[in-house]
């Protein structure tokens, strides 16, 4: 760190972070990104989706995005932040940003990109193969597995939505029940009409030939040969910096079923926490690369705004004094 207070201290340097980095720092903005190095996507090939990126492996993105924001002036150090605490006030905001190792620096505002982290079913094989064949999201990587044998692992009562999802990329879709509840008559009807297989069972883990996905293997020891298969991962917000600052995660549902946390904020990223702001993951947890990037240039911008009303205070009231 050059040094001992920034106007702007972002901890976390994804596309978020680095979004935000960039717009501030060619606002002429003291910008530090603290980063830990560990990105959500870092186990895909590929980012999609991305207009004019399309396809670019995500450490090349991370490594472009760190040079143009350097190149205006904004510092990325390696590191993980372990708290943040308001200071004192003295007639303006501030806080003071620790790191596990030790090191301090103060900010006059807070921009939190830390993501979220995927916590997967508890089935042997699936966390060595999450972001290569076992997969979540259809348009991140539904194109690559287009017209294969897809197989859709049950764990809650979205299972069937997420197989007539995936339905539109392969005709060849089999939902395994594993621990999900059963489909309803209606479900069932649906699933049929779209030609989505059904298999009983629960799932014991994954069969793997030469280092590729071949299979899904039954606790009763048959295996349903398969090239890709989804799960529904939970969303858990990286939220712990907040947290330290009094904000707090709260449940994210969808069709009334919980599928991870989140940190509210209002349009622009701000937290019920003045002075500070979150974008990306940590507060939209289906948000992709792009959008989060977006996220981080409106909080920045914000950002931006409210560090300008406080300057121009201050030099109102220096002027008056």
């Amino acid at each position: 760190m050059k040094q001992q207070r920034y106007d702007v201290v972002i901890v976390g340097g994804g596309a978020a972070g680095l979004s935000g980095a960039l717009a501030l720092a060619r606002a002429r903005r003291s910008v530090l990104v603290i980063d830990a190095g560990e990105p959500r996507n870092a186990p895909a090939s590929h980012v999609h989706n991305y207009l004019g990126r399309e396809s670019t492996p995500p450490g090349e993105l991370l490594a472009i995005g760190r040079s143009e924001a350097a190149g205006y002036g904004a510092e990325i150090v390696e590191g993980r932040v372990a708290s943040a605490e308001r200071l004192p006030d003295a007639g303006a905001q501030g806080f003071r940003v620790v790191t596990e190792d030790g090191r301090s620096v103060e900010a006059r505002r807070l921009l939190v990109t830390t993501g979220l982290v995927d916590e997967l079913p508890p089935v042997p094989g699936l966390a060595e193969r999450w972001g290569r064949e076992v997969l979540h999201c259809p348009y991140c990587h539904g194109h690559e597995v287009a017209d294969r044998p897809i197989g859709v692992l049950a764990t809650g009562p979205l299972a069937v939505h997420q197989a007539l999802m995936w339905r539109q990329w392969s005709d060849d879709v089999t939902l395994f029940l594993h621990t999900g509840p059963e489909p309803s008559e209606e479900e069932y009807e649906e699933l049929a009409a779209r030609g989505v297989a059904v298999v009983d069972g629960e799932v014991a883990g994954l069969e793997i030939a030469d280092d590729r996905f071949t299979g899904v293997r039954l606790a009763s020891g048959r295996v349903v040969p398969r090239e890709a298969v989804v799960v529904q991962a939970r969303f858990t917000a990286r939220s712990a910096v907040l947290e330290s600052l009094g904000v707090e995660p709260v449940a994210q549902e969808m069709a009334g079923t919980v599928i991870g946390t989140y940190v509210p904020t209002d349009p622009t990223g701000a937290t019920e926490a003045p002075g500070v702001w979150a974008a990306g993951n940590v507060t939209r947890l289906t948000e992709q690369v792009i959008g989060a990037a977006a996220a981080g240039l409106m909080a920045a911008a914000a950002v931006n705004g409210d560090l300008i009303t406080e300057d121009t205070r201050l030099a109102v009231a220096a002027r008056r004094a």
